[in-house]
């Protein structure tokens, strides 16, 4: 039995109309998908907002707070102060001293202390600071988002520089201690992996 030209011409039409609804259902895919993506932006808001996770998410929302030095945190205990006090010293031939030796911060307040570095020898060196912290219990309330002591730094004969510690004291911390005392030891170092 030979097919006739009407059979062929039917099922072209019917491919036809199969690949037409398969693009359909791929353009509603689509633009379910975009529109999910969209979507997902006030979701996320409102299930932060209703959980009381991401609080820095709904002062987006809500405009964000600005001070004198710019945005303010606004999870700043200020009925809290806390003495930080600044320590450095240096093994080998350095100047390394903070910009201040004290500052007073509120818990949940990002405070940028900048410290000084000098190579007072007449070569190249390299050196990276360690910190420590008394008492020892403020060490896991001591959050620093930027801090020199992360990298190794080499510097010229003669050269200084100025690097930051940027850091936040947890509100969780003792309410014992009014006072945390941050100390940096600088130490000479290989050249290996080192930034100028």
């Amino acid at each position: 039995m030979t097919p006739r030209p009407d059979d062929h011409d039917t099922e072209q039409d019917d491919l036809r109309r199969d690949n037409t609804r398969m693009r359909w259902k791929l353009a509603v895919v689509a633009v379910a998908m975009v529109g999910f993506g969209y979507g997902m932006v006030p979701l996320y808001y409102s299930i932060c907002e209703k959980r009381g996770i991401n609080v820095l998410a709904q002062g987006e929302r809500q405009g964000t707070v600005v001070g004198e030095r710019g945005p303010v945190n606004t999870q700043v205990d200020a009925a809290r102060t806390i003495t930080v006090e600044f320590d450095a010293n240096a093994r080998g031939p350095w100047s390394f001293k903070p910009e201040k030796h004290s500052v007073e911060v509120h818990p949940g307040e990002v405070t940028t202390v900048m410290y000084e570095f000098r190579n007072e020898q007449n070569r190249t060196m390299s050196a990276q600071a360690i910190p420590s912290y008394a008492p020892k219990q403020a060490m896991a309330h001591f959050n620093k988002i930027e801090c020199f002591c992360f990298n190794q730094y080499t510097l010229k004969p003669g050269e200084s520089k100025q690097w930051p510690v940027v850091f936040v004291v947890d509100g969780k911390l003792p309410k014992d201690v009014h006072t945390i005392t941050l100390s940096y030891t600088f130490f000479e170092v290989g050249m290996g992996g080192a930034k100028s």
